[in-house]
């Protein structure tokens, strides 16, 4: 039971700090959203919000990239793959009125000159997902490492700003040109 209470709290934080930031969330606003008593939240995240904005970092990060290899791992074509995943982005923008953006990106804005330790955690997310999109280049589409890498630098850089535009403006247009920018780089490497 309490390993569930942890998990509802963890996914309930993951959904706040995504709509709403790491600051704009209450500690309050997530047990209250997870329906856990208060006193459950310092039982399993002693360290108080920090520790719960790390962990849901982690979580998140190894959620969505995990989400990556799922969807772009579909297409045995790498250029469809890629292009896939950001229309799968946009259509989750659009699906929840620009609510739900990235909330790695939400967070690393908020703190990455004021929390060392959560900006170490969007860093690690961060790069693991660098690592996935290189090796997913490198592998199911023959890239040699160091372009894959510059590919995969150049997507996530071009999702998370689509992800700041299209919310801003509410509109999919900055996701959908972003990946179709993403694949014709994929594409030009390719080829």
């Amino acid at each position: 039971m309490a390993a569930a209470t942890k998990e509802r709290i963890l996914d309930t934080a993951i959904e706040l700090f995504r709509r709403h930031g790491y600051t704009g969330t209450g500690m309050k606003q997530v047990v209250q959203a997870a329906a856990a008593p208060f006193g459950s939240l310092y039982h399993h995240f002693p360290g108080g919000k920090e520790q719960l904005g790390e962990e849901v970092i982690r979580k998140a990060g190894a959620m969505y990239g995990e989400l990556f290899a799922s969807v772009a791992g579909q297409f045995d074509d790498v250029v469809e793959g890629i292009d896939m995943f950001f229309k799968g982005a946009a259509d989750a923008l659009v699906a929840s009125d620009y609510e739900d953006a990235c909330p790695i990106a939400t967070v690393a804005l908020e703190v990455a000159s004021t929390n060392e330790p959560l900006r170490l955690a969007t860093a690690d997310v961060f790069q693991s997902w660098l690592d996935g999109w290189t090796a997913y280049l490198r592998v199911r589409g023959g890239i040699d490492e160091e372009r894959a890498r510059t590919l995969a630098v150049e997507g996530l850089a071009g999702m998370e700003g689509a992800f700041v535009l299209s919310r801003a403006l509410k509109s999919p247009e900055p996701m959908l040109l972003a990946g179709a920018n993403a694949a014709d780089r994929v594409r030009a490497a390719l080829g």
